[in-house]
C-alpha cells in the first residue's frame, strides 16, 4: 500500500490549495476550483480566501466573478453551510448535498409550524409559503431583499420557535428555497465585506442554469473534486465534510476507483487513481487565512496540520477562526487592531525567516484591506486573548 506521510500531506496543502508562492493562481475562479468550494457563511471569507491564493487580486475581481460573470455562485450545501461554488459544479450539489439539506430543513420547519399552532399541516404551509415567494420573485427579475419579501408575503412574517429553542422567521423560508435551488442570492447591495443580497429566481440569475444530475452522480463528482483538493483523506473526513453517510461516501469511492493509502496516523486514506504520485515539497511558504477558510475546515482529522492548537483555534461550535500557517502547519492566528493593521499571534516558536515572512504577509494584507476592518462571529480563543510571544529560535518542526 502506498504510504503518504504527514510531511507529504502538508506539501500537498501548499500545492493543491494554491498557497505556496509558485502555485498561486490567476483568478477567483481558479482559487475556488483549487478548494472545490469556498466557505461563504461570512462574505469576507470568500474575498480573503481568494486573496491568499491569487497572485494579484482586487476586491472588484471577486465582485465580477460573483455578480457580473456569475462564474461563482453561492449555494447552501454540505452541512447546511453556505459555499461559493464554481458554476459548473452546481448541478452536482443541487441533486445531492443541497437536496439532503432541503429535506432535513423541510422536516424541521413543518414540525415547528405545527408545534407553534400556525398550521395543522406544516408541509402544506411550507408549500404555500414557497409558492407565494416564487410568484412574487417572478415579477422581480432584479431581485428583492429579505425585508421586501417578508413585507410582501405576510404569511412568512412570523416567528417560530424551533426544536432546539431557536427562533426562526421569513429568512428560513428563503433558505429552504435556496437549498432547493429555486432561488439564489443575487446582487449584493452592500460593499465589501458586508453581505446584503437580493433574492432572485435561479432562472433569472442563471439564464442557462445547468440541469441537475442524479443524486449518486452528484455525490460522486463532489467527492472526486474533494479528493483532488484534499486527498488523501479518510472515509470519516469525507463523511464529515460532505455531511452525508458512509454508504454514500463508500459508493462514490468505489465508483471513482479510489486508491487506499496508509497515513502516519495509522488510518487509511484515499486518493484518486490518477493522483498517486508523490507530491514534492513546494518550498517554504506562509499564509494568513480567514475564518472558516476551506483549508482549515477541510478535514475532520486535523492533527497533521493543527498539532496541539485545536482548542485555541476553533470556537466551541467547531468553527475555525483566522489562522497563520508555515509550511502546511498552523502556528497561530491573526487579528486587526483598531486602525485595521493586521498582526500575527503565534502559538509556537517559528524560525526567524518564517517570522519575517509572516510579518511581510501581514503587511501585505493590511495594505490590501486599506483600513477596512473585518468583523466576524467566529472568534477563537487565540484571537480573543493576547498570546505570549514564544521565545526566539528555530521551530521544533
Amino acid at each position: 500500500m502506498r504510504h503518504v506521510s504527514d510531511d507529504e500531506r502538508r506539501a500537498r496543502i501548499g500545492v493543491r490549495h494554491a498557497l505556496a508562492p509558485s502555485f498561486r493562481v490567476d483568478s477567483p475562479e481558479a482559487a475556488t476550483r483549487a478548494m472545490t468550494v469556498l466557505h461563504a457563511t461570512e462574505s469576507a471569507t470568500v474575498y480573503l480566501s481568494c486573496w491568499a491564493r491569487v497572485r494579484s487580486l482586487d476586491a472588484t475581481d471577486v465582485d465580477n466573478a460573483l455578480y457580473d460573470q456569475r462564474s461563482l455562485v453561492k449555494q447552501l450545501a454540505m452541512r447546511r453551510t453556505l459555499f461559493t461554488f464554481p458554476r459548473d459544479l452546481l448541478p452536482a450539489a443541487w441533486s445531492s448535498a443541497s437536496a439532503r439539506v432541503a429535506n432535513t430543513e423541510r422536516t424541521r420547519m413543518a414540525k415547528d409550524v405545527v408545534k407553534a399552532g400556525i398550521a395543522v399541516d406544516g408541509n402544506d404551509w411550507l408549500d404555500r409559503a414557497r409558492a407565494e415567494v416564487l410568484t412574487l420573485l417572478t415579477d422581480a427579475p432584479e431581485g428583492l431583499s429579505a425585508l421586501e419579501v417578508r413585507q410582501a408575503v405576510p404569511m412568512i412574517d412570523v416567528k417560530v420557535e424551533g426544536s432546539a429553542g431557536e427562533i426562526w422567521s421569513a429568512p428560513r423560508v428563503l433558505t429552504h428555497l435556496g437549498a432547493t435551488a429555486d432561488i439564489m442570492r443575487g446582487n449584493n447591495t452592500a460593499r465589501f465585506p458586508v453581505s446584503r443580497p437580493l433574492w432572485t429566481l435561479t432562472r433569472h440569475w442563471l439564464d442557462d442554469a445547468p440541469t441537475d444530475l442524479e443524486s449518486a452522480d452528484g455525490y460522486r463528482e463532489i467527492v472526486r473534486r474533494w479528493l483532488h483538493s484534499f486527498g488523501p483523506g479518510t472515509e470519516d473526513d469525507i463523511v464529515w465534510w460532505l455531511g452525508s453517510t458512509k454508504t454514500v461516501v463508500r459508493a462514490a469511492l468505489a465508483e471513482l476507483e479510489a486508491v487506499a493509502v496508509s497515513l502516519d496516523s495509522g488510518d487509511t486514506g484515499w486518493l484518486l487513481p490518477d493522483d498517486v504520485a508523490t507530491v514534492s515539497d513546494p518550498g517554504p511558504w506562509v499564509a494568513l487565512l480567514p475564518v472558516l477558510d476551506p483549508t482549515i475546515m477541510g478535514w475532520k482529522n486535523r492533527d497533521f496540520y493543527l498539532g496541539p492548537h485545536r482548542n485555541q483555534l476553533f470556537d466551541t461550535r467547531g468553527n475555525a477562526g483566522t489562522t497563520a500557517w508555515v509550511d502546511g502547519r498552523v502556528v497561530g492566528c491573526w487579528i486587526q487592531d483598531e486602525t485595521g493593521v493586521v498582526h500575527v499571534r503565534l502559538l509556537e516558536t517559528v524560525s526567524a525567516s518564517a517570522r519575517r515572512s509572516l510579518d511581510a504577509e501581514a503587511a501585505r494584507l493590511t495594505e490590501w484591506l486599506g483600513g477596512v476592518r473585518i468583523g466576524t462571529g467566529y472568534v477563537s480563543q487565540a484571537m480573543r486573548h493576547d498570546v505570549p510571544e514564544p521565545p526566539a529560535g528555530t521551530s521544533a518542526r
